[in-house]
């Protein structure tokens, strides 16, 4: 590109504007036109990777009225190849910097490239910045030359910065501060109809064609290099103000400006970069300007008050603000720049702050501004699209209700009851404080007590102990009763996200309700299994909207976490589950990325531990006390069921004819399940088979995981083992498979409803026996006072609450299982599948079994070391089973012990035979020091990580925008140009 020099540019219309490649062009044939007395104008144009508006911003210059005499291309390593046949000559000169270096140290840099007015022509010099978007109006200059003219108090002038592909919209016109110091711009992306050009004198103008006198420039030190790009021209033209100068707006003189000036010579600024580079230039500016007294109370709140404004952008689904928050602090409160800048303001200052107050915002026009922008917000959210199907009106609020009335009459056994007991489930620590000292890394009493993680689903029981703190248990009743309801809702809103028919979520919902998979965990106590089918639903919807806002990805990463935590055998599932959905929505994926970050914070202790123990699979183990699970067929899991009784029909018709039972039960069950299947397998004909198509997936993987987990003994359960309870996986599968049959009644023509109904009715003949297993006797599952050990040992433990209790359970080969239970007995959160799935006994376990063995036993063995080191002061044979074997080794423990003169018979109990042993024991310790600090520290960590997505997750108002104001004027304007004329 070849140009001449400045003060020569010609028109647009001569053919020399341009040279042969098309280019602008300045001629260097013409005369310097400067004259003594007239202003000499230096233009520094900034250029970075500009190529896009670079000609254009030329064109403007070479088109300009009045001529700046001097031209300064300063490059900032562009790479676009913009300034690469750049050759200037005459006056207008190329310099090239780094790429990376602050604008205005570019601008600094061309100013001294500058030639000044010869001494022999003395002339008022002034310095016009320009960026390579920065394309002026052909009067620009001209306007401000002549606006300077008639106010000489003006040292520094903005135009009126205009959109590059609308000069009807304004970009930025003038900019202020609030009583904090934070910057705003007075006018932004507002239509121009001339409303705000009688409001000349302002606190500042943007950097972006700004007008400066030269000498000011230099007095003043130029910008701030403490602020690289956001509010340097602002601090520069406050400085200008205090040195007893004025700034003013020239609404004739218009530029563009493709965008604020932190996104110059950058194709994209993260959220992080730009909250930083904001509240780093306000806090800098803050400290550089305080009183000399305050500077300290000033410095040394600025992290305290990042740290709680960081818990605030966390509330305001803000997350990407936080760290650039904590480093806007950081480097304002640890860096050199304040003082440098504190030195320069004292060197130039006039005039007190009373003469910059009346052009800051006032309160009243900043709470104006924000309560008209957040109705703003409100209205657009208030427009969005209206949901497909009524909660309250097409049958949402209905479904519940009789899902809520079904729970009533099938668990009516469990109303009022405090507590549960039988299969996985016991009762809850009495003190919420012991149901969080069970969580996380520390010292753990079950068995002969060990120090390790805990199992993740000791967190969610603690956390629902919590909201029943008068009575722990009385949570574990309340989540089995509201189960189904629960597990209503979450199905009805998830099949509302994919179907359209008002009336379709209704269906869904029932379906889920009467779960084969949910009923199951009910009467077998899989609480967290439970918990696992009436969270999926939630957690299905939650993924499919993470990618809308930081509430629905932070909720759906603690769904995720206790979905996870309650069925640790869907970890596979949920792991490809969210990858998937990553993958499909990479456009949108960055919210979903962190939704497993706290599942990993919970489960990466355990997970370690089993590893080391050379036993990952364990980390699959079904939490909760461990119970004998028989392993359902093939069929049986393609049909739903967890459990191998055929939905409860088997014990209910099984006297009828054995053999023709287990014949027609298989076909009968099969053609009761058949309308789901076909409903499901046809809903790939329809318009929406994608939806379908990935429905079907995912009960393709869930119904592989269960069929995994019965291939897989983990867990010991007396002299036996048993397998991952299936019934988890079983309920995404039937998730997945009721979003697909409702998906196809949905795209079904007339036949829907009839279709529907007759599929509902049939899933309801399947399982009804199971939903009557109360009813009929067929539960393990039985109401409780919360009591686990006798009234006798719940005494002994108010006063010792670790005086240990040796359980002796009888069991069917003729073996011995042997438990050593604490203070009033094992509770629900004192279970660790690091005990249940141990590969080999630890040093004490073999003591306590050796020690159990000889009790039950007549030989020469003397227990009283054992019992006195092992605490154990009682002794509980437990009733056998109706088993000769079990009940031979029943007798002769309770002979040996009961012959044992060391020990008192209590008398029976309602779960057998108590001894009290009568020598001395000693007190068990619960950990070291460095084992409570531990889990201290777990229990710190968890809160953060949990606490940040529970303020993520929680619902706000629409986050407002950056205070810009099209509204916001200065509190008093000041004198504008024609009165200073007058004057």
């Amino acid at each position: 590109m070849q140009t001449s020099p400045a003060q020569s540019l010609p028109r647009p219309e001569s053919d020399r504007s341009r040279s042969d490649d098309g280019r602008p062009r300045v001629d260097e044939s013409r005369p310097d036109q400067a004259r003594t007395g007239r202003p000499r104008v230096t233009a520094v144009l900034v250029t970075a990777n500009g190529g896009e508006h670079l000609d254009r911003t030329i064109d403007g210059l070479v088109g300009q009225t009045r001529h700046p005499e001097n031209l300064v291309v300063v490059d900032l390593g562009s790479t676009d190849g913009s300034t690469a046949d750049f050759a200037l000559g005459g006056s207008a000169e190329l310099v090239r910097l780094p790429a990376g270096r602050p604008f205005g140290e570019a601008v600094a840099r061309g100013e001294r490239e500058a030639p000044s007015a010869p001494d022999d022509e003395p002339a008022e010099e002034w310095l016009w910045i320009l960026g390579h978007d920065n394309a002026p109006a052909p009067t620009a200059l001209a306007e401000m030359l002549s606006a300077v003219e008639i106010a000489p108090s003006v040292v520094v002038a903005g135009p009126k910065l205009v959109a590059v592909d609308d000069p009807s919209l304004i970009r930025a016109f003038g900019e202020s501060t609030t009583r904090t110091g934070r910057s705003l711009t007075l006018v932004q992306d507002e239509l121009d109809q001339g409303q705000h050009d009688r409001h000349t004198d302002v606190l500042g103008v943007a950097a972006a064609g700004m007008l400066v006198r030269r000498s000011v420039w230099r007095d003043l030190g130029g910008f701030d290099p403490a602020l690289p790009d956001v509010d340097a021209a602002l601090d520069f033209c406050i400085r200008a103000r205090l040195a007893g100068h004025r700034v003013a707006v020239v609404p004739e003189a218009r530029v563009t400006s493709a965008g604020p000036i932190e996104e110059f010579g950058r194709k994209r600024v993260s959220e992080a970069r730009r909250v930083r580079g904001h509240r780093q230039a306000q806090l800098h500016r803050r400290l550089t300007y305080a009183p000399a007294g305050l500077l300290w109370l000033h410095w040394l709140t600025l992290v305290p008050f990042a740290i709680g404004r960081a818990i605030g952008h966390l509330v305001a689904k803000h997350p990407a603000a936080v760290s650039g928050e904590l480093a806007a602090a950081f480097s304002v409160a640890f860096g050199s720049g304040v003082r440098r800048a504190r030195r320069n303001v004292q060197r130039t200052r006039r005039v007190g702050w009373a003469a910059v107050e009346p052009l800051r915002v006032s309160w009243r026009r900043l709470h104006e501004h924000r309560t008209t922008t957040r109705d703003v917000e409100l209205a657009r959210v208030e427009d969005a699209p209206i949901a497909r199907a009524s909660f309250l009106g097409d049958g949402g609020v209905w479904v519940v209700l009789a899902a809520a009335v079904l729970s009533v009459v099938t668990l009516w056994p469990l109303l009022g009851t405090p507590a549960l007991t039988g299969g996985g489930l016991l009762p809850l620590s009495t003190d919420v404080g012991r149901l969080w000292q069970n969580v996380g890394y520390g010292w753990h009493s079950i068995g002969t007590g060990s120090t390790g993680p805990s199992d993740p689903f000791a967190a969610v029981v603690a956390v629902l102990g919590s909201i029943t703190a008068w009575s722990p248990s009385t949570s574990v009743v309340l989540v089995t009763l509201l189960a189904m309801p629960v597990s209503a809702l979450g199905a009805w809103f998830a099949v509302r996200k994919v179907t359209t028919r008002p009336w379709v979520p209704v269906v869904g919902a029932a379906l889920y309700t009467i779960a084969p998979s949910l009923v199951g965990a009910v009467t077998t106590g899989h609480l967290g299994a439970v918990i696992a089918h009436l969270t999926l639903p939630w957690l299905v919807l939650a993924v499919l909207e993470a990618h809308r806002s930081w509430a629905w990805a932070s909720g759906a990463s603690l769904l995720f976490a206790v979905v996870a935590a309650s069925a640790p055998s869907l970890l596979p599932v949920l792991l490809l589950g969210w990858l998937v959905s990553v993958v499909v929505g990479w456009r949108r994926a960055h919210r979903r990325v962190f939704i497993p970050v706290p599942t990993v914070v919970l489960f990466l202790p355990l997970v370690l531990e089993q590893i080391a123990r050379g036993n990952p699979l364990a980390v699959f183990a079904d939490p909760g006390v461990p119970s004998a699970t028989r392993a359902p067929s093939a069929l049986q899991l393609a049909i739903g069921q967890p459990l191998p009784d055929w939905n409860g029909w088997l014990p209910v018709v099984g006297s009828i004819d054995a053999g023709a039972v287990l014949v027609a039960l298989p076909i009968v069950m099969a053609v009761l399940a058949l309308p789901v299947a076909l409903l499901a397998i046809g809903s790939l004909l329809g318009h929406r088979w994608h939806v379908a198509g990935a429905a079907l997936v995912l009960a393709l993987v869930g119904y592989t995981t269960a069929f995994g987990a019965t291939h897989l003994t983990v867990t010991g359960v007396g002299s036996t083992t048993t397998i991952v309870w299936p019934g988890s996986a079983l309920s995404v599968y039937w998730l997945a498979l009721v979003l697909a049959a409702c998906v196809g009644i949905d795209v079904l023509p007339r036949t829907a409803p009839a279709t529907s109904l007759v599929a509902t009715l049939f899933v309801g003949i399947a399982v009804a026996p199971a939903f009557a297993a109360f009813t009929l006797g067929n539960t393990v599952v039985a109401p409780t006072t919360g009591r686990v050990l006798s009234a006798y040992v719940n005494a002994e433990a108010q006063a010792n609450p670790d005086v240990g209790t040796l359980v002796v359970d009888p069991q069917p080969d003729g073996s011995l299982a042997v438990a050593l239970e604490r203070g009033q007995g094992s509770t629900l959160d004192d279970q660790s599948t690091l005990d249940a799935t141990a590969l080999r006994l630890s040093q004490a376990g073999t003591r306590l079994t050796t020690l159990a063995g000889n009790l039950a036993s007549r030989s020469g063995y003397d227990p009283e070391p054992a019992l006195r080191e092992l605490g154990i002061s009682f002794v509980l044979l437990q009733d056998a089973p109706s088993d000769d074997a079990a009940q031979a080794v029943y007798d002769r423990a309770a002979g040996a012990i009961g012959q044992d003169a060391r020990f008192t018979s209590i008398g029976e109990t309602a779960t057998g035979r108590l001894f009290h042993y009568d020598g001395q024991v000693d007190r068990v310790t619960g950990g070291s020091a460095a084992t409570q600090a531990t889990h201290v520290l777990y229990l710190v960590v968890l809160g953060i990580v949990f606490g940040a997505a529970a303020l993520l997750a929680v619902p706000t108002a629409p986050r407002r925008r950056r205070a810009t104001s099209n509204v916001i004027e200065a509190e008093e304007p000041a004198t504008t140009f024609d009165e200073e004329r007058d004057e």
